[in-house]
């Protein structure tokens, strides 16, 4: 009896291109030297295939029309840490896949450790380990002092066994640590692999669909902090949650890239501590942290992260530069929007610095993804030039220009009442987003031009 031939691909290891045959540049993701030839597993096999008419988001349905779908709204249930149902969109959709990833001790298994330990005292949960040993995880609750006498575990790395257990059990909400070390019986390659993590992810997202179970799912990155496997891998889940490190050890930042139930860019700060990750309230209070003397060359900005402003303190060091070209350079901001600013600053402003070293650090290691911070780079460079502290209870926003024009952001007036909690007297803005009402001991100066920005400190 004939056997079924062996699919065999070429696979770019950066981002999950396929190719009949080896390349040397991926014409997708432009990497060099990442084509890995690989097994695809047998043209048929009968599992896989049955699975794959299902598709992603489970069993196909009939022919409708779009009137005629059921709108209604997805049932959510608490992770038991409100910033980690802030950056989910209000917590766990029943049926979803959410992928968390972060470097090596960025906390990941620790908090989702927590977040089951809460979740088992109401519903069913399973943790899935297929990287450390139960023992290993046992002390790490027991260390937290989690409560372990409702959730159960299981140290397995084949998907088909996972989903046995899990048909069995029927739990409300699966871990799986981490994709990377899951695979298939069906599939002719080794784990971690482009076709395993393709393939296995698949198969744990259609049963999760299909039972209404949440999924979690731990995967790793590379050392570009990209995650680790298919790019097909991003497309298949729902969320992707990235957990991260501040400048400050202490501190994590959880971030969604993708989120299918919520706002993107939602932003969730926990803090590392002896009984694991606690939530941090108050985050502008963790950016804030000042030298009590004036300095030169710093200012406060209010950013939008999510659904909520965000104050951080923005730092500029203007220097005479030593090199026949100067140098830019930023952390936590864009470099090119950087030398863009110090263009509209020599043509609106009057104010050269073409010959001198410029630098712009985001405290705290926030990045800035958002224009509203053009306003205060702009006078922190200033104030660092001249060598002239700015005041300390002063704060700016504003998307400057290419014409030198002071444009205005969202969500302005709540970026002011942000200010004024933390006990901010002075503010400069968009003269669009000076409030009517007069903001409780807040002076809003209204700007329209970059010169009256300069005039106005």
């Amino acid at each position: 009896m004939a056997k079924s031939k062996t699919r065999k691909a070429y696979v770019c290891t950066e981002c999950g291109s396929e190719s009949a045959k080896w390349q040397g540049q991926c014409p997708d993701c432009k990497a060099w030297n990442t084509f890995k030839e690989v097994n695809l597993g047998p043209a048929a096999s009968p599992s896989i295939a049955a699975a794959n008419k299902a598709g992603f988001a489970g069993t196909l349905s009939g022919l409708q029309t779009l009137s005629e779908v059921d709108v209604g709204e997805a049932p959510r249930f608490s992770s038991g840490m409100s910033e980690f149902d802030r950056v989910l969109g209000g917590g766990f959709v029943k049926g979803s896949a959410v992928l968390i990833g972060g470097h090596p001790g960025a906390g990941k298994s620790t908090i989702l450790l927590q977040v089951l330990c809460h979740v088992a005292q109401q519903m069913d949960a399973l943790y899935v380990s297929g990287e450390e040993s139960l023992q290993q995880i046992a002390a790490r609750a027991k260390r937290l002092g989690l409560p372990t006498d409702r959730l159960k575990m299981l140290a397995e790395t084949s998907a088909e066994n996972i989903v046995a257990v899990a048909e069995q059990q029927k739990p409300g909400i699966i871990v799986i640590d981490s994709i990377q070390v899951m695979f298939m019986n069906g599939v002719d390659a080794a784990p971690g692999g482009v076709a395993q993590v393709k393939e296995s992810a698949a198969f744990l997202t259609r049963f999760a669909k299909q039972t209404g179970t949440v999924l979690l799912i731990v995967g790793h990155v590379t050392k570009d902090n990209s995650l680790a496997g298919p790019m097909t891998l991003s497309h298949i889940i729902d969320t992707q949650l990235m957990l991260g490190n501040t400048d400050d050890s202490r501190f994590r930042i959880m971030r969604a890239t993708k989120n299918r139930f919520g706002q993107v860019n939602e932003l969730g700060i926990f803090a590392m501590t002896e009984t694991g990750m606690k939530e941090v309230k108050n985050p502008s209070a963790i950016f804030l942290s000042r030298t009590p003397e004036p300095t030169s060359g710093s200012i406060i900005s209010v950013l939008w992260e999510g659904t909520r402003p965000l104050l951080v303190e923005i730092q500029a060091l203007v220097v005479e530069s030593q090199l026949g070209n100067p140098r830019r350079v930023t952390v936590g901001l864009e470099q090119n929007r950087l030398a863009m600013l110090l263009a509209i600053l020599t043509r609106h402003g009057g104010i050269f610095t073409s010959d001198q070293d410029v630098f712009i650090n985001v405290v705290g290691g926030v990045k800035i993804s958002e224009t509203s911070a053009d306003l205060a780079s702009l006078l922190a460079v200033v104030s660092s030039l001249r060598d002239n502290p700015l005041q300390q209870d002063l704060i700016a926003f504003g998307e400057v220009g290419l014409a030198g024009e002071i444009r205005p952001v969202a969500n302005g007036q709540e970026r002011l009442a942000e200010a004024a909690k933390h006990g901010f007297r002075r503010a400069i803005v968009p003269i669009a987003n000076k409030p009517r009402k007069t903001v409780e001991g807040l002076e809003v100066v209204g700007i329209s031009k970059l010169s009256e920005a300069l005039e106005a400190i």
